[in-house]
């Protein structure tokens, strides 16, 4: 699990944990991945940290193989870590920090591709979701960075299923909407597009998409393998369990 310190990733870490799976906390923050994984082994439950930064390969590489060391194995991969900030029009956007955006969001999501793909094979399957959004299809004021990273990462999501679906790999984005975490109130300080309007009531708990995610390991999800399942449809909210819209 990518981006595990908070938000999405840590709902998920815990989730998946409480379930009963050994999971494997990475973020850049070890302070707090370290501090969550204290916390889910003194409660009885299984997890362990590894400190990454998804946009080094190197350090994915070296995620991807202690976590094979630990366990043995990979059943599931969520590459779950990007970045919103700064939010900015094309024309006042930083290029640097633009580029590092680029670096997290799709650069990161193709390292743990890159690397838990052979795992997985070897194996004999395994899942791997990509946190996708609805920024993917659309076009969002000052949000080129990550309207362009999401379609980037849709796009991953649909080759590496048709490259690995007949070896065993289910490859499957997850769309989850407006969720209420950090970046949601990074969103509203912006004051820019719709979305930063949004009363934080209209978002989703994390909790709803780590169960979301739970579903997407099971043979009812195989029908969404190589695209975006949503939770902004009432489809998907209902195979889910969550209330409809």
């Amino acid at each position: 699990m990518t981006g595990a310190s908070r938000g999405i990733g840590e709902a998920t870490a815990r989730h998946f944990a409480s379930a009963g799976a050994h999971v494997v906390l990475a973020a850049r923050d070890a302070n707090r991945i370290n501090s969550i994984s204290a916390e889910l082994n003194h409660a009885g439950l299984s997890a362990c940290v590894w400190p990454t930064d998804v946009a080094q390969a190197a350090q994915v590489k070296s995620l991807i193989d202690a976590t094979v060391e630990e366990t043995g194995r990979i059943d599931l991969l969520v590459n779950n870590a990007g970045l919103i900030d700064p939010i900015a029009r094309l024309g006042d956007s930083d290029p640097e920090a633009w580029g590092h955006v680029v670096d997290v969001n799709l650069k990161g999501v193709y390292h743990g591709l890159r690397y838990a793909i052979p795992v997985m094979i070897a194996q004999g399957g395994g899942t791997v979701v990509n946190i996708s959004s609805g920024a993917a299809v659309s076009a969002l004021e000052g949000w080129s960075h990550y309207c362009s990273t999401k379609a980037a990462v849709l796009s991953l999501t649909r080759v590496a299923d048709t490259e690995y679906r007949d070896h065993g790999v289910r490859v499957i984005g997850l769309s989850p909407g407006t969720v209420a975490t950090q970046m949601q109130r990074q969103i509203s300080a912006s004051g820019i597009n719709p979305v930063s309007r949004l009363d934080w009531s209209a978002h989703i708990g994390a909790e709803w998409v780590a169960k979301a995610i739970e579903w997407l390991t099971t043979a009812e999800a195989d029908g969404y393998r190589g695209t975006d399942f949503s939770l902004k449809t009432d489809e998907g909210r209902r195979l889910i369990g969550m209330p409809l819209s």
